[in-house]
């Protein structure tokens, strides 16, 4: 029992670790883009809007009187917001279809959303959570399709700067 719950702790610590590893390898592709100033007002309006849908969903979630209806509805956003995160590099499914070259995909973020997901599916199938196992069963399998296209349409240069910025479609 006890090197359960050793492995159990070994597993939540990695997992948190991984996670901040993969939102800085994010912050590091949005630092990109910053530079680029790709498309920069419309990126501040999607980020306003965010924001905003966060403050309202804060807002009825502290409204709600019932514990564990708050639980169920913060769990089924955090699912959403979750393969959403996993699901963004797809944008450029197309893209790299099109020119059979998977450059402009972001490596690094991609790997390491299929190293976190791994971490978080195993930890939640240990504590028998469903709101942590279904993003990341579903991170696991985008991951994996977005780094069979490195596969299957490998980089056609590599200059060592990381992948290729591409004028991105904006949502707004």
């Amino acid at each position: 029992m006890h090197n359960a719950q050793g492995f159990i702790s070994l597993l939540e610590i990695t997992a948190v670790i991984t996670t901040i590893l993969q939102y800085l390898s994010g912050a590091l592709i949005c630092l990109k883009y910053v530079k680029k100033k790709i498309n920069k007002k419309s990126h501040v309006k999607q980020f306003l809007f965010i924001v905003l849908a966060l403050f309202g969903i804060i807002l009825y979630d502290n409204s709600l009187m019932d514990t564990q209806q708050s639980q169920k509805f913060m769990g089924i956003v955090c699912c959403i917001v979750t393969v959403c995160f996993f699901a963004a590099p797809l944008i450029n499914l197309l893209h790299v279809i099109r020119i059979k070259n998977s450059e402009s995909l972001p490596f690094p973020m991609i790997i390491m959303s299929f190293l976190v997901s791994i971490q978080w599916l195993v930890y939640g199938i240990i504590i028998s959570d469903t709101f942590i196992q279904l993003p990341n069963f579903l991170g696991c399998i985008l991951s994996m399709l977005q780094l069979c296209l490195f596969v299957c349409y490998p980089p056609k240069s590599f200059n060592g700067q990381g992948y290729k910025l591409v004028e991105q479609s904006v949502v707004f």
